[in-house]
């Protein structure tokens, strides 16, 4: 059972999938987790299913390139950002 509260921006490990997620958002009415798992895929979860969970919370993790596996290094600068991740702006390419 999730003994953690949802909070944006807060990584947690399911014990019993072994899977890591960082909490994403949040609905207004508290209802609904939205979640985006390390490769990027994002899902919700329902209050209740958030409360049956067997979590860990975890550390953000050191490498942040899981969910952009599939951009080229010409297509991400490093800037020192929080995720590191700056991407190109489309309009710099326009003559």
């Amino acid at each position: 059972m999730a003994k953690f509260q949802p909070s944006v921006g807060g990584w947690y490990k399911n014990m019993e999938t072994s899977e890591t997620f960082e909490v994403v958002a949040l609905a207004d009415d508290g209802m609904n987790i939205e979640i985006q798992y390390f490769e990027g895929e994002v899902t919700e979860l329902e209050s209740e299913t958030w409360a049956e969970l067997v979590l860990s919370p975890l550390p953000p993790p050191e490498d942040w390139s899981g969910p952009f596996d599939d951009l080229e290094p010409e297509e991400i600068e490093i800037d020192g950002s929080a995720h590191g991740l700056r991407r190109n702006n489309p309009l710099d390419e326009l003559e």
